[in-house]
């Protein structure tokens, strides 16, 4: 007969979730690599890509090449069409690898061929298999925007951003353009990289909140309440020091979120994250959600999660993801290129 400490035991094996990070194109299989290479403790990083060479020198735990037969390794092309079809003729192999996970982050860049397609087809490919099951995976999508100037990613990038709300429970969007704001005195390399350290942080610290012991957990159950069919999410992040660090992390967070979010008070859920050295203190993380809620709707749902990083000795870094928006992106009219007119 089981002993209670070997019941308890069990159950909390049985109850921990499962999380999979899956990197989808360039873009995508870059945030995978950077993850890796930081470390994350309770998920799996699989890397998914058309392209044979860049996903040599990828870092993750599996590694797969889609559309062998469509592709040969050589990529999509820029088109999206490709990818899907490369993501549709691989499908299985890439399901296997999600098949026991509670949630699943898909990551990619929208306006090229692999990430645009890819994303789609998978949570397409999800979606059917899992209807109707008690244990379908929370399916997220967690996507970066290309610039304006270049008129026909953005074009590409606004279909598969369309198609992927369609598919997935919630989709969190980083436009690269909210860069020039948020990094934009920072060289061009390192502003690109703030978009994939952004998603990076936002999938390594939701999965070892949820899968490991933490200063403050999350829990599964709210993550889905929170993320169930709840269209576009914005993300933000902030770090702050001194004694008001709280406060210039959270101003951080709220002011440099990488969407334009039309009315931040129809949001439906806010989820926040707060990092700290081991001098974080209880009340400063309950001070981070308190500024925070002040400018969401009384009824939004709000869940939360703090974790001790020896790294921030002395500082405090506050991720806020908001759920359930509107962004003006897909609201935009598609710019037409005229004459260009040189002035003497």
């Amino acid at each position: 007969m089981e002993t209670q400490e070997e019941k308890i035991e069990k159950y909390a094996r049985m109850a921990a979730p499962a999380v999979v990070a899956v990197g989808l194109g360039g873009a995508g299989c870059n945030v995978i690599t950077w993850v890796k290479e930081k470390g994350i403790v309770g998920g799996k990083l699989v890397a998914v890509n058309t392209d044979a060479t860049h996903l040599r020198i990828t870092k993750a735990d599996r590694r797969i090449l889609i559309g062998e037969k469509l592709t040969r390794g050589l990529g999509s092309g820029g088109y999206p069409e490709v990818g899907e079809k490369a993501l549709y003729e691989t499908a299985n192999e890439v399901v296997h690898e999600l098949s026991r996970a509670n949630i699943v982050f898909m990551v990619a860049g929208l306006g090229g061929g692999t990430g645009t397609g890819a994303i789609v087809g998978l949570a397409d490919v999800l979606r059917k298999k899992c209807a109707g099951s008690p244990t379908s995976p929370l399916i997220v999508g967690v996507v970066t925007l290309p610039f304006e100037v270049e008129t026909a990613r953005m074009a590409a990038a606004k279909r598969g951003l369309n198609r992927l709300k369609a598919v997935c429970d919630t989709v969190v969007v980083i436009d690269n353009n909210r860069l020039v704001k948020v990094a934009g005195n920072l060289p061009f390399r390192e502003a690109l990289g703030v978009a994939n350290t952004t998603v990076g942080k936002f999938v390594k610290g939701v999965t070892e909140t949820i899968t490991t012991a933490s200063l403050i957990n999350m829990d599964y159950a709210d993550l889905k309440a929170i993320m169930s069919d709840s269209g576009l999410a914005s993300i933000g992040i902030g770090e702050g020091s001194g004694e008001t660090r709280v406060e210039q992390a959270v101003e951080k967070a709220l002011n440099g979120r990488l969407l334009d979010i039309e009315d931040v008070t129809k949001a439906k859920g806010l989820l926040i994250h707060v990092s700290g050295g081991e001098d974080l203190t209880l009340s400063e993380v309950n001070r981070a959600a308190e500024i925070m809620k002040r400018s969401l709707p009384p009824n939004a749902k709000i869940i939360w999660g703090a974790r001790v990083d020896a790294e921030l000795q002395g500082a405090v870094s506050v991720m806020a993801v908001v759920t359930g928006v509107e962004s003006a992106f897909l609201r935009k009219n598609e710019k037409r290129l005229g004459p260009i007119k040189f002035h003497r």
